[in-house]
């Protein structure tokens, strides 16, 4: 079942399953997966998404670990920012940890880095306030944005990460971008076997972010 659900001037179908609170936290860690159309699962089967690979890789490695969806395709930062509030309350409880991926769309329009940079570290905030910890998957200026744009985009992540005390994977499609054996017809999205390279390489900076 679900249900429109407006925010930022925009609608978006949300779940009702994501934004009943559960009566009580699962029994093992909870990581909700804030991001864009990379962990939404953009034109793949819902077993072949990020977050469901993920999910099953943790399971598989002895981490008996629920991943909730937390992609919408084309979200910049300033979106997310501004569903991050009921994003949580969505969930019932509050997740052991926040996989934050967002800003490829704001490299993709052109948008500021300062602007990207303000609407994460806004985020990042929140999430320290509330005790909640964060694995930052950074991104990467496409080499058609110039290096101009790439020396203020690139060092958001890092710069972050060591300012909030966060686990840090500097870029989310490492191994996967620019290979077309990896991603779809757009050349943007990885397909299934770009998710699996993905789970492989990102997996030990989950497992690390979710030890005390």
């Amino acid at each position: 079942m679900a249900r429109l659900w407006r925010y930022g001037g925009r609608w978006a179908l949300v779940y009702l399953g994501l934004m009943t609170a559960a009566p009580a936290q699962a029994a093992g860690p909870l990581i909700w997966a804030l991001g864009d159309s990379l962990t939404a699962g953009y034109g793949l089967p819902p077993a072949d998404g990020f977050t469901n690979r993920l999910q099953a890789a943790l399971r598989q490695a002895g981490v008996p670990a629920t991943v909730r969806n937390g992609g919408i395709t084309g979200d910049t930062s300033a979106q997310g920012r501004a569903r991050l509030l009921w994003g949580l309350r969505g969930l019932g409880v509050k997740p052991d940890l926040v996989i934050l991926e967002l800003g490829a769309n704001d490299m993709l329009r052109g948008m500021p880095p300062s602007q990207t940079a303000a609407n994460l570290d806004a985020i990042m905030a929140e999430l320290k306030r509330r005790r909640i910890r964060v694995l930052i998957a950074g991104m990467r200026a496409a080499p058609n944005m110039g290096p101009a744009y790439a020396r203020g985009f690139d060092p958001i992540y890092p710069r972050l990460a060591k300012r909030y005390g966060a686990r840090l994977y500097p870029f989310f499609l490492d191994g996967v971008a620019a290979d077309i054996a990896l991603l779809q017809a757009d050349g943007m999205h990885p397909n299934a076997k770009g998710v699996s390279i993905i789970i492989h390489r990102i997996l030990p900076s989950v497992r690390a972010a979710l030890r005390p």
